[in-house]
């Protein structure tokens, strides 16, 4: 077939070789995530009675496991006996949510003014934000027991996290506008391990685990305004940019069922 023909007079690959791998599946994506403090800038106007730029004490924000289909691509390099293999993994886009953590959950940033003045501001809750996300990853590969229909591999490799549409979406920070969300691009590394079982002809099933690490992103919310019902004088109070670094630094489940080709 047509296929056949690129292998061997494009490529220049044996008749019969199979070097490309397909794994279609499922993926649970779950972040070892923390962040730093959040930090507050250009704090002005009626907000200065209130807070002070500087970090929040006992702030932070976290990022949220995603469940996605996604496909294993490889390639099995033509050296090392064919133990070695280039792979990557295809996913649509992903929506990632971000959860504030610590104090922000249940205290208000501007609870008093002058100290002792209520301002009516409420704590933020737990909604923070979200992101879409592309978290590309490319990984060297070495399998284990070749010609073995059970074949246990480790990998190593480099990923990339890009983040593009990110909003805010608590209620408390978009009363009174957007605040706009910016989310800086990455790279980090990757180390896997997994186990694929060949089941019948060119068919195999796999289970994958990959660790993401190296994952800090600084993260800005621009021009934050807080509505203040308790300071019937001002209303409302602009709180100015809030900063941080979150680390993701997820680990990737993926289970999956494809043919070498």
């Amino acid at each position: 077939g047509y296929w056949s023909h690129i292998k061997t007079d494009w490529l220049g690959m044996e008749k019969g070789a199979n070097p490309f791998y397909f794994r279609a599946g499922y993926t649970l994506l779950a972040p070892d995530s923390s962040s730093s403090q959040v930090s507050l800038e250009d704090v002005g106007g009626p907000a200065d009675l209130a807070v002070d730029n500087g970090p929040i004490a006992g702030s932070g924000a976290s990022v949220e496991a995603v469940d996605f289909p996604s496909a294993i691509l490889g390639w099995r390099l033509p050296w090392g006996d064919g133990n070695w293999a280039l792979e990557t993994v295809l996913a649509l886009p992903l929506t990632v949510e971000f959860k504030t953590t610590g104090t922000l959950v249940n205290e208000s940033i501007a609870e008093y003014a002058l100290g002792n003045i209520p301002t009516g501001v409420p704590p933020l809750g737990e909604e923070f934000g979200e992101s879409k996300a592309l978290p590309p990853v490319v990984t060297l590969v070495y399998r284990f027991l070749p010609g073995s229909p059970l074949r246990p591999y480790v990998g190593a490799g480099i990923a990339y996290m890009i983040t593009y549409d990110s909003e805010v979406t608590n209620p408390v920070l978009t009363a009174l506008g957007e605040p706009e969300l910016e989310i800086d691009d990455v790279f980090g590394f990757a180390v896997q391990g997994g186990l694929e079982y060949n089941f019948a002809g060119d068919w195999w099933v796999n289970a994958d685990v990959k660790f993401i690490g190296g994952l800090e992103a600084e993260a800005t919310v621009k021009d934050i305004w807080v509505e203040t019902p308790g300071l019937p004088t001002y209303e409302v109070a602009r709180v100015g940019n809030a900063k941080m670094d979150v680390t993701v630094d997820p680990w990737v489940y993926h289970i999956g069922i494809g043919f070498d080709f």
